[in-house]
């Protein structure tokens, strides 16, 4: 039998055309209907030949999940009907993609979604086997040198441990206290028993979310927000209320209305440096947000995993305030300002909601690894010139970023941003999808602005991480302006040079 989330998931796929009722889900159970793929490949021509551009689009659909594997698609006749082509161009793209390992052909079956194995994976991110891509998908970067220190001094610690029994539900004593101490001297008293250890920001996110939020509820989410938390949200059955983030900033009389209006159980924002925008709520928009909570008894989760990461400037100031409520509770992880391997988090909440996080922790995961507690405890004592070095590099990195579109790319409009590891790139086209469809080609891969969103938006805007080593975003960005001539979207560049120079800090 079908669990109740299943129930829903199961209803959705049948009402979206993604599901045939009654088939086998252990086989071939999904079915696109013609509309649904259409919608789904949104803008994807470009100007390289049809078959190519369908090809890359459908091709796009399969890599980033909205087109899931193992489903039958339309027929090349059906869909050339659609869309308005000849047989001939899609029966080419399907061969394509066939030919790239993508789609296979199943008598009975007709054309099914797969991925490529062995050798044939590299063919299909469109690198055309060379393999040498610049992954500009991810807003992480790399392990800094201190890392490694932290771990041997974490490993002359481990003995101490092996006598018990390793389950740590709650966390390490010694972590808890250290992260207690971290917000107590930034200005919110907080003590370990207000602390959970989790295994990174993620699990911290979903464990909050699955427990006080049930299926059908709504989550109020910034627009655009990090595309896992949307994620997170449609997992367990709730829909995310989009509030929007504009120039500058989320919308803090919307948020108000909306949290009035819709009764939503839960709040998701990220209020430093901002995932994707860069941006940060200044001390009015925080207060106005404590004072949410504390008027509509709210739950509203404040991800701080970038809070460490100001490049210029004063860090912001605390989001939980000096005296904060029970529906103000704040998440953070070693993940961004350390090492993504880390997988270290924490939730800071009241007491009760500390120990019932903990019972319900412990159906899925008994307690974070203590070698890796260790070495976060290790981290968050000694670890400011690490962070401090991290930053300088971050500083360099999105420099560098800026001048690159800015000479590169001259008609997308950029900010640099005061902290994080991302800017929000205005486009000036729809075309965030086909770029990510064709990137690959060009030798980046990069995630389409409507993965930040929840209802197709921002096809006009691409995240563009920094954390990656200069000499990858130049190789990156050189990539996506090879891509955006293939569009035909490029244009003449100023005849001035000074005037395509940045100004940190303003929009260029």
């Amino acid at each position: 039998m079908l669990s109740a989330i299943g129930l829903v998931i199961h209803s959705q796929l049948v009402d979206s055309g993604l599901m045939v009722p009654g088939v086998n889900t252990t086989s071939i159970e999904r079915h696109m209907a013609t509309g649904t793929l259409v919608r789904l490949l949104g803008t994807w021509r470009h100007g390289g030949p049809a078959y190519l551009a369908l090809a890359d689009g459908i091709r796009r659909a399969i890599l980033d999940g909205t087109l899931p594997l193992h489903t039958r698609l339309p027929s090349e006749r059906d869909l050339a009907d659609a869309l308005g082509l000849s047989r001939t161009t899609t029966s080419s793209a399907y061969q394509h993609l066939r030919d790239d390992g993508v789609l296979a052909s199943r008598r009975g079956s007709g054309t099914v979604t797969t991925l490529p194995s062995g050798s044939r994976g590299i063919a299909a991110t469109g690198t055309d086997g060379t393999g040498d891509v610049v992954d500009l998908t991810m807003a992480a970067s790399s392990a800094p040198a201190g890392v490694h220190r932290a771990y041997v001094a974490a490993l002359q610690e481990l003995p101490r441990y092996l006598t018990g029994r390793g389950y740590e539900l709650f966390g390490l004593d010694v972590l808890r206290q250290t992260i207690a101490e971290q917000y107590s001297r930034r200005g919110t008293p907080t003590t370990p028993d207000e602390i959970l250890i989790t295994s990174g920001a993620q699990q911290a996110m979903s464990l909050l979310l699955s427990t006080v939020v049930g299926i059908g509820d709504r989550v109020v989410v910034e627009h655009p927000t990090y595309a896992n938390a949307i994620a997170t949200v449609r997992s367990i059955g709730a829909r995310p209320v989009p509030v929007p983030v504009g120039p500058d900033g989320l919308d803090i009389d919307l948020l108000e209305s909306t949290v009035r209006q819709t009764s939503p159980r839960a709040v998701y924002l990220i209020p430093d440096h901002h995932n994707p925008t860069g941006l940060s709520l200044d001390a009015t928009a925080r207060a106005s947000v404590r004072e949410i909570a504390q008027r509509y008894g709210t739950l509203v989760i404040g991800d701080e995993t970038l809070t460490e990461l100001t490049l210029d400037g004063e860090r912001p100031g605390p989001f939980l305030g000096t005296t904060p409520r029970g529906a103000l509770i704040a998440i953070g992880s070693m993940s961004k300002s350390y090492w993504g391997g880390l997988r270290v988090g924490w939730i800071r909440a009241s007491r009760d909601l500390v120990v019932r996080l903990a019972r319900e922790r412990a159906r899925d995961d008994l307690g974070t690894p203590v070698l890796e507690q260790l070495v976060a405890a290790e981290l968050l004592a000694t670890g400011e010139e690490i962070l401090a070095a991290r930053r300088a590099t971050l500083r360099i990195q999105r420099d560098g970023l800026v001048n690159l579109v800015t000479r590169l790319l001259p008609t997308w409009k950029i900010t640099a941003p005061a902290g994080g590891l991302s800017l929000w790139a205005n486009l000036g086209e729809k075309a965030s999808s086909s770029l990510a469809a064709i990137g690959p080609r060009h030798g980046v891969r990069v995630a389409p602005g409507p993965n930040f969103g929840v209802d197709g938006s921002f096809e006009d805007r691409l995240r563009l991480p920094f954390a990656q080593p200069l000499n990858e975003i130049e190789r990156g960005v050189e990539g996506l302006a090879s891509a955006w001539r293939t569009l035909g979207l490029d244009r003449e560049m100023p005849s001035d040079p000074r005037a395509i120079q940045p100004q940190l800090g303003t929009v260029v």
